[in-house]
Parts: C-alpha cells; sequence; structure tokens
C-alpha cells in the first residue's frame, strides 16, 4: 500500500508552497445584554518567496479560526511584486488612511530593514535587499495596506516604457 501524502480520509493533502505569516491578533470586545462576547480577529500576510503577496484578515469565536478565514482570504488578494534583482525597481511612498510606508531600493547584501507588518509582507514576498520606514499611523492593518498599495503602484522600467511608447534602454539611459 503506497502512502501518497494522504490525509486520514485518503484526500490528497496541499503541499504548503505558500509562507503564511500572522501579523496581529486583536480580541474585539461586543458588549451585549448578558455581558460582553468576546471574537478574535486576525491578520495574516502570505506570499510564495517568488514575487506573489496577499494579505487577509478574519474573525472568529477563537484563534485558530481566524486564523484559517485570514490566510483563505490572503490567497485571494495575491499581487505581483515587480522585482529588480533582490530588491524593487524604484522607491515609492504607499498611502493607506494616516498610515504611510516609504520604501527604497537597496544595495545586494543590505538585507530587509523593515519593521514589523511592512517585514512581513517584504519578506513573503522574497524582497531580499530593501530600506523601509513606516510613517504616521503605527496601526497594523494601516500599515500592511499602505505596504501593499506601494508594492502594487511599483513599475518595471518595461511598463514605463511601454506607457511612454519608448523602448526600456531609452528610459534607463
Amino acid at each position: 500500500m503506497q502512502n501518497n501524502r494522504r490525509g486520514r480520509k485518503g484526500k490528497r493533502r496541499e503541499e504548503n508552497i505558500y509562507e503564511e505569516r500572522v501579523v496581529n491578533i486583536n480580541r474585539v470586545t461586543k458588549v451585549v445584554k448578558g455581558g460582553r462576547r468576546f471574537r478574535f480577529s486576525a491578520l495574516v500576510v502570505v506570499g510564495d518567496k517568488k514575487g506573489q503577496v496577499g494579505f487577509g484578515t478574519g474573525k472568529a469565536q477563537e484563534v485558530p479560526d481566524a486564523i484559517k478565514k485570514a490566510i483563505e482570504e490572503a490567497k485571494k488578494s495575491f499581487v505581483k511584486v515587480p522585482m529588480y534583482g533582490t530588491t524593487i525597481p524604484h522607491q515609492i511612498t504607499g498611502r493607506h488612511g494616516a498610515g504611510q510606508v516609504f520604501l527604497k531600493p537597496a544595495v545586494e547584501g543590505t538585507g530587509v530593514i523593515a519593521g514589523g507588518p511592512v517585514r512581513a509582507i517584504l519578506e513573503a514576498a522574497g524582497v531580499e535587499d530593501i530600506l523601509s520606514k513606516s510613517l504616521g499611523s503605527a496601526t497594523p492593518i494601516n500599515v500592511v495596506r499602505a505596504t501593499m498599495n506601494a508594492i502594487e503602484n511599483l513599475r518595471t522600467a518595461d511598463q514605463v516604457a511601454r506607457t511612454r511608447g519608448k523602448t526600456a534602454k531609452e528610459i534607463l539611459s
């Protein structure tokens, strides 16, 4: 009998090719007539370390269920990160609400100079060399959304050249 990585009921288990990072877990309280109702919200970042990353939020009565919901949402919201070697093509500032995140390309060997939620996103995306600074709001969800805004607005030299009707060499020189 062959054991082809099957679970208990013979179903094929999904290979975990994604890196999942729990960025924040928050206890949320709803006050009702009989007292307080507690729930948990989770903020999760999922990436393949090859240039794709997404984030999701989930809310449930138990922490594992909230994390599971957040992971499912994150897998549906993948964004392609334009890469230039091991870093990003140009500097950019992402904004969401009162949160701002400044991302700047770095020389190879610098590493990921970022804090908390920004680091989670960049490492999950596979960016190895980058400088960043979080400005304004320090709320994890706002920082994550600002970082994703910055990543979505990054453009490669080819994309800029196509927009301007030129070649990539003309843009870079």
